[in-house]
């Protein structure tokens, strides 16, 4: 079997899942990412704070180089995981840390 590539989520989603794709461009990030209740950068660490509790890591890359897009620092982004290991649990914290390590070094 051919790895799939999880540093795109959605393009790796489209070949076999067209529809869905199209829902999270339609509204997820026309509607919702767009509303103005929320900054982006505020949005992006709230789904990287999800994306740890709920053992998602398949999507962490994309959305922590969106957080990076939309603000956040290297900082920022070590002390959120750094605080979800007391909510999402020392593993999620450590598995994150790791992503986002990749992250920052593939940002360089």
């Amino acid at each position: 079997m051919k790895p799939v590539d999880f540093t795109r989520p959605r393009e790796a989603a489209r070949a076999f899942t067209p529809k869905l794709s199209d829902f999270v461009e339609q509204p997820l990030y026309s509607d919702v990412w767009a509303d103005p209740d929320l900054a982006p950068r505020d949005r992006s660490l709230v789904t990287i704070a999800c994306l740890i509790a709920l053992n998602h890591t398949n999507e962490l890359p994309a959305h922590l180089r969106r957080g990076i897009e939309n603000g956040l620092t290297k900082t920022e982004i070590s002390a959120l995981i750094t605080h979800m290991a007391f909510y999402a649990g020392f593993p999620a914290a450590i598995t994150a840390s790791g992503y986002a390590n990749a992250t920052f070094d593939e940002q360089a």
